[in-house]
């Protein structure tokens, strides 16, 4: 299954804000795509990725001292579809 993660929004984002850290919190199904979208988002803006190899089980399920961490900028990305 392929999956629009709407990278170019992340990345614009991160341009408009002047982001310098960024890290990015996936669940286990999107962990095999981190280094790829790792790489596209350094490659695009100046800012540092880090990837959060913890466990994710929603929006809600914040790195446990994200904040000391010094990051400008979490991303949550999920993998089920949402019906509206």
């Amino acid at each position: 299954m392929d999956y629009d993660l709407e990278l170019d929004k992340a990345i614009s984002e991160i341009r408009k804000s002047k982001v310098k850290r960024v890290l990015l919190q996936l669940p286990d199904g999107l962990k095999p795509k981190a280094l790829e979208i790792q790489e596209k988002i350094e490659k695009s803006t100046n800012a540092e990725v880090a990837i959060w190899l913890g466990t994710c089980f929603g929006a809600c399920d914040l790195p446990h001292g994200v904040e000391k961490m010094g990051f400008d900028l979490v991303i949550q990305w999920g993998h089920s579809k949402w019906k509206f």
